[in-house]
Formats: structure tokens, sequence, C-alpha cells
């Protein structure tokens, strides 16, 4: 059998990229699509581990989550069949979209349309696990609106972690007994740039930090917080880059939870316009609450309708974690 390194962060490391029966790493199957990879590569005679397991020096090809950093890319690793993964933004990594870090990779596989050209860049999609049904499919919720997302900041044009602030903020001001939010770090600050590293000193970080009333902590499942509200606001960490459509707006559909979304200027390319509310309609945040407020039952069913109707079509094939297996496994060992 050949052999082949999947090269990813320690807390990956030891195979626990692939491991779906660990309940923390793998939180709301963020990882299925990478145990699929795996299973599709050991199909084709290919044995896929973490480069803890498999060197990646004595590995017949290498696949990167995430550009690597230089001091690992070696001699010897340069003159291997290396692949690249492109997962987060230029928010995030902006050494993942820098082209002259490209050059020592044979294929990319990216979400960014402005990068796809089906020779070297390969487009892939955001992969998730599709339920089979729908459950919690009723008008009946507990709450109106909420927001899972953790707190966190990265000064660039495009990003839109200062406007989910802003909603916060807006719910907390105005209508608090409507909105609940939840993930890390909204019980401390959080401090960016050069700082960052203070983040670790925790009574600091608690010290400084902004008291939300609508804040009630981390949650365990999306899935499960998120199917108790009708609508949860659902922002990218960027905005206005083409195909930049993640995992969050899924979680929402997975839960029968109406998605307030703004991110990909291209979103109904590949989402039906009537599964969403798309933020961009609205001036205001007033504006966006009446609205969601007022919503009858038989509007906001037929938000939940066409959630159910795309959810179980063929449309949604491509964000699958089994189409993302078959494109990086077809591309890599099939051609």
């Amino acid at each position: 059998m050949r052999r082949a390194t999947f090269f990813t962060g320690e807390y990956y490391l030891n195979n626990r990229q692939f491991d779906i029966k660990d309940t923390i790493v793998n939180r709301d199957n963020c990882l299925y699509g990478s145990y699929l990879l795996k299973k599709r590569f050991e199909e084709k005679g290919i044995d896929l581990n973490t480069q803890d397991i498999s060197l990646p020096s004595e590995s017949d090809f290498i696949l990167y989550n995430e550009m690597p950093r230089f001091t690992d890319f070696t001699d010897i690793v340069k003159e291997k069949e290396n692949y690249l993964l492109l997962f987060e933004s230029e928010i995030i990594r902006p050494d993942n979209w820098d082209r002259k870090n490209h050059k020592y990779f044979k294929k990319i596989f990216t979400w960014n349309n402005d990068f796809v050209d089906n020779k070297k860049y390969i487009k892939y999609y955001w992969p998730n696990k599709i339920p089979e049904k729908l459950d919690s499919f009723t008008v009946q919720k507990e709450k109106l609106c909420t927001m899972i997302v953790a707190n966190k900041f990265q000064k660039h044009p495009l990003e839109l972690y200062s406007e989910r602030k802003k909603a916060i903020l807006w719910f907390e001001k105005y209508h608090p007994g409507d909105f609940d939010l939840y993930g890390y770090g909204w019980d401390r600050y959080n401090f960016t740039g050069i700082l960052r590293r203070l983040n670790r000193v925790r009574l600091l970080t608690a010290l400084l930090s902004q008291e939300y009333l609508v804040y009630k902590g981390p949650v365990e499942s999306k899935e499960k917080v998120l199917s108790k509200y009708k609508f949860a606001i659902c922002y990218e960490n960027a905005k206005d880059i083409p195909g930049y459509i993640t995992e969050k707006i899924f979680d929402c559909f997975f839960a029968s939870c109406v998605p307030v979304y703004l991110g990909a200027p291209n979103v109904t390319d590949y989402i039906p316009a009537e599964t969403f509310i798309d933020r961009r309609k609205f001036k205001t945040y007033d504006e966006l609450y009446r609205y969601m407020k007022n919503m009858t039952d038989e509007e906001y069913n037929k938000y939940l309708g066409a959630i159910k109707d795309f959810v179980h079509s063929d449309k949604i094939y491509p964000f699958s974690a089994e189409c993302f297996a078959e494109t990086i496994c077809r591309e890599i060992v099939d051609r």
C-alpha cells in the first residue's frame, strides 16, 4: 500500500484529524470530510495519516491542510509530490493566498472562484455531513434569534467580526429578551495584533472583559442550540469573497433554523435565496428585527420548506463530505 501524509496542526496529530468518534475535536461533524477522504484513499490503496505517523520524507505524496510554515517545508519535502488545501480566508491566513507560495504544489484545492482554473487550482466546496432528514421542523421555537460564534477580531477591510459585534450590541441594547449569544471568549477581553499572547493571561482578560447580558456561554452542540431558535445571525468571517461559503449557513439548515446570512457575494449561485434572510437587503438592525419579529407562521414555514427541499435535493451535493473526498481523490489519484 502506498503511503501519504496529511500535514495538519499539532492539535490533530496521531490521526486525530480523522477521528469522528472524538466528540471534542469532531464537534458537529466538522471532521467528517477528512474522515471520508482517508477512507476514499484507502479504497485506492493509499494509507493517509498525519505527519507524525506517515513522515513526509517517506511518503509518496503530501497533502497540506493550509499553507505550511517554510520551516516545515524542507528541501526534501519540496521535491515530493505536494498538494495544498486552502480553507482559511485571507483574513486569517494571508499566506494562503500569496501565489508566490504556491510554486511547490502540483495542485491546490480552493473554494475561491477567483483562483480556480481547473488545472492547478481546483474548486472544492466546504464539506458537510448532510443529514438524511431534518428534525425540529416546527415553528414552535423557544426564542427568536441567536448567534453562535467565538469572540475574535482581525484588522482587515473585508472582516465581518466587527459586524457581528454590532449585531450583538444592538440586540443587547434594544431587544435582549429576543436574542442569545453563545460561543467561546465573550466573557474575557480579546487582545489582537502584537499583544495577542496576553490572551493567555486569564486574570487580565477577565478583568478587562465587557459584560454581555445576552451571553449564555459556549456550546457542546451547535445543532441542539440552533434548533431552539427561529433565526440565527450567520455571518462569515469575511465578506465579498466569491465562493467563500463555510459550514455556518449549513449548521443553521441542519437545525431547521433560518439563517440571516452575510458573506459571499454570490451565495445565491449555490444556495437558493428562499432558504435564508439576506442581511444585505436591510439598511438597519431595527429593520431586520421587525422583519423577523413580525413574520407569520406561514411565511416562516416557507423558509423551512425551502430549506428542507434544498437539503433533500441533489443541489446540496457539492457541499457534501462525499463530494469533497471524491474531488480530492480524483484529482490526485485518478489523473
